[in-house]
């Protein structure tokens, strides 16, 4: 498995990525990874620092030659995304991730492959321990927290850099240069309620939305995937009325920056209906999939009888729920007026979950135009704030405004069409990336990003291309030759 990842080429790229997965990394869970770092670069006897919230910055001096060239940062996050299959074993707290070769792809067994950003991390790390890569003065810059609030580079003070340039690693496809990104936003609703005892005569049901894609909830908002809250939700709509269905408990989504994949919910319903209810499922199940059978080709719908739940939802919360949940925007609100097919605009319906009494449910709303994101955060706040919810609006980022008169654009822009006879694709994207707010303490700081084709990140179906890397390991070699004198 791993072993087969260390021979590929480039290896000294591969090998610091399988070293790097076998480290937990968790966002918010980061001190092995930062205990590794730490140890990586003082092995290698360069000035290795950890600021106050736990980013790391590993100083290396330029090459013979390069001494009059501008210093550089070069970052990425330490932080993955942990996602796994429903019926994969597997502890991110304890294992390494599980590699192996796909034809011209890296995969992970069951869950994400860490490759965003862990492919970036790599790279830095492959330079820093080489002897024969010409590069300028490098001030390595590994941050963490990026996937579930961004509060490494939130706590990344003014003047710890001194770098001129940034070359962020964290963007996803191998012809694209990155110049901008959205900034974000959570929006969490909450409320408690009174449970009832399930009265007499009532039948337990476990509806279950399952087999979905899941993806990233920036980058792939707009490809029309299913959300599995959403899902759920549809079942649940017109139960009470229908067949007198009660919500026990909801368990959906995960993580707030992944599209949701699976869902399930614990009912109970009259039990002269179960026969019609297992009917009208089964034709809602089948419209549902057919609508999705080309983006969600194995989408799972499974209506079992089970125990009946001791305790229900009251009644009126349960309908108040179910519409607004019904009524909040889940995918793209907006598109870009000024850059043709970007994203302005969007939310993800990331988690709900609904116990013993209390109701929370969790979104991530995401926006390159302030205004417009918090024209949409207070639509869903109004929306959830009618069925009685207290809502949290928290985490608030910025997006990174696009400078197309960048020095460093116009250096990646040209050396990437000598490379490749055909220009890159010059882009902002939806995803939120840490220039912006790096850029709030560091205004003067030249920003670029790129990186190696990764696809599905945030979910099991996580992959890198192998040929992309190699491309893209080029890309950056020549970048270091070319970065400006002072």
């Amino acid at each position: 498995m791993n072993s087969e990842i260390r021979n590929l080429e480039p290896k000294e790229l591969w090998n610091k990525f399988a070293d790097l997965n076998a480290v937990p990394r968790a966002s918010k869970k980061e001190e092995e990874v930062i205990a590794f770092m730490k140890d990586f670069g003082k092995k290698l006897n360069l000035e290795t620092i950890e600021d106050e919230v736990g980013n790391v910055i590993i100083r290396k001096p330029a090459t013979s030659g390069m001494e009059d060239r501008v210093a550089i940062v070069m970052q990425s996050h330490l932080d993955m995304v942990h996602q796994k299959n429903s019926d994969t074993n597997f502890d991110f707290a304890t294992q390494g991730i599980e590699m192996y070769v796909d034809g011209d792809w890296v995969r992970a067994k069951g869950t994400t492959l860490g490759a965003d950003n862990g492919l970036g991390v790599a790279t830095i790390m492959a330079i820093l321990e080489s002897t024969d890569i010409p590069h300028p003065a490098i001030e390595a810059l590994f941050t963490i927290d990026e996937e579930t609030g961004m509060t490494g580079a939130m706590g990344l003070k003014g003047g710890l850099l001194h770098g001129e340039i940034l070359l962020n690693l964290d963007t996803e496809e191998d012809d694209e240069i990155g110049v901008g990104c959205a900034g974000g936003i959570d929006v969490t609703a909450t409320r408690t309620y009174e449970e009832e005892e399930t009265p007499e005569f009532k039948t337990g049901f476990t509806i279950t939305v399952k087999g979905l894609q899941g993806g990233h909830s920036g980058m792939q908002i707009h490809e029309g995937l299913a959300n599995s809250n959403k899902i759920l939700n549809r079942l649940l709509f017109d139960g009470f009325e229908n067949f007198g269905l009660r919500i026990s408990e909801i368990d959906g989504g995960s993580l707030r920056n992944a599209i949701p994949r699976e869902s399930k919910a614990i009912v109970a319903i009259d039990s002269i209906h179960e026969e019609a209810f297992i009917a009208e499922m089964t034709d809602n199940a089948n419209e549902i999939k057919a609508e999705f059978k080309t983006k969600e080709p194995d989408m799972e719908i499974l209506v079992t009888k089970t125990e009946t739940p001791k305790n229900i939802m009251d009644l009126g919360v349960q309908e108040g729920l179910t519409r607004a949940l019904y009524a909040a925007l889940n995918g793209v609100y907006r598109m870009s007026a000024d850059i043709p097919d970007l994203v302005e605009t969007s939310n993800n319906i990331a988690r709900v979950i609904v116990k013993d009494g209390a109701i929370k449910i969790g979104c991530l709303t995401r926006s390159s135009v302030e205004s417009s994101k918090w024209d949409l955060a207070n639509m869903l706040r109004a929306t959830f704030e009618l069925t009685g919810c207290e809502v949290e609006l928290s985490g608030d980022y910025p997006g990174w405004e696009p400078n197309m008169d960048s020095a460093i654009l116009k250096v990646l822009d040209g050396l990437y069409e000598k490379m490749n006879g055909q220009k890159a694709h010059v882009a902002a994207c939806h995803a939120g990336l840490e220039c912006g707010i790096l850029g709030q303490n560091y205004p003067d700081m030249d920003m670029i990003s790129f990186g190696p084709n990764i696809k599905g990140a945030h979910s099991p179906d996580e992959r890198a291309q192998i040929s992309s890397a190699q491309k893209y390991w080029k890309f950056v070699l020549e970048i270091l030759k070319q970065i400006p004198k002072k």
